[in-house]
């Protein structure tokens, strides 16, 4: 996984490289006859292909009405953190939904994160996007299960059909639970200061023990048998059911503002890391 550090170096006039920072964007296909449409792809399929500067501000979707319950001012009158000078941030969604069958996820996502080729970008942070149930609020995901899936998928297979001798499980010796190594604290307030005041966003502990949750533990595996010293930046968003234009829209907008987020958050570590690097070599000096 790239370093937010490292990211991919883009020539600009006069010979200069200019850093671009790559989001990988993941949604699912639809799973359940009562919700014929997931908002979560429909989400991920509507973003733009560059993270766009912020709203100034972002105040809403005019005519989109917010849940009852929601309008509770999750943001201080002053952001915690206004926006900060970012590198060019580009959001690669991948161009289909994810089929809700463990079998699929388990096959797919190795593929997402070997992007490293000459020919394609490195990945330094990625947004895995689910729909949860009926409700206002937005969720994003502190850790995931190894275990525990017992509900089927739209194959009507369970997890624990694919774990045979023909098809072992790649990951049976990593942990029971994986954590995201983005500082998640920072990550939500960055969240909520560069959101509409009526946004109910928060921080979850449990994705679910279902496809979310499937595919999440899938990409934090993933990267750490691939790399075990890399940092983890990959996050799970559980978004409301509801898929009008409206709440889409809403949708669109809180994804690029968690983005945003992300990247601050990312940026912010680093040039602290660079910091102290520096103070440690003038020390040294001494």
């Amino acid at each position: 996984m790239g370093s937010v550090g490292t990211g991919t170096q883009n020539k600009v006039s006069g010979g200069e490289e200019e850093e671009t920072i790559n989001v990988l964007i993941t949604g699912f296909a639809p799973f359940r006859t009562d919700f014929p449409i997931n908002p979560s792809w429909e989400i991920a399929k509507s973003l733009p292909e560059y993270l766009p500067p912020p709203p100034t501000p972002f105040r809403g979707i005019p005519g989109h009405v917010p849940p009852p319950g929601t309008a509770t001012g999750t943001i201080p009158p002053n952001p915690t953190n206004p926006p900060i000078p970012l590198p060019k941030v580009r959001l690669l969604v991948h161009p289909s939904p994810i089929h809700v069958g463990y079998r699929a996820v388990r096959n797919l996502v190795p593929s997402l994160w070997h992007l490293d080729s000459p020919s394609t970008p490195k990945i330094d942070l990625a947004v895995h996007i689910g729909m949860a149930g009926p409700r206002g609020f937005y969720s994003i995901e502190r850790r995931a299960h190894k275990s525990n899936y017992t509900m089927g998928d739209v194959d009507n297979n369970l997890l624990s059909d694919l774990d045979d001798e023909s098809d072992p499980h790649p990951w049976q010796d990593l942990p029971e639970e994986l954590l995201s190594d983005l500082d998640m604290e920072d990550v939500l307030q960055r969240w909520r200061d560069h959101s509409p005041p009526y946004s109910d966003l928060r921080i979850s502990e449990d994705a679910g023990h279902y496809l979310c949750d499937f595919i999440y533990y899938s990409s934090l595996a993933h990267l750490v048998k691939n790399n075990p010293h890399e940092r983890k930046r990959v996050v799970f968003l559980h978004v409301p059911s509801e898929a009008s234009p409206a709440w889409v829209k809403v949708g669109r907008e809180l994804c690029l503002s968690l983005v945003r987020g992300m990247v601050e958050s990312e940026v912010v570590r680093r040039e602290r890391g660079l910091k102290v690097e520096d103070h440690q070599e003038e020390v040294g000096e001494l």
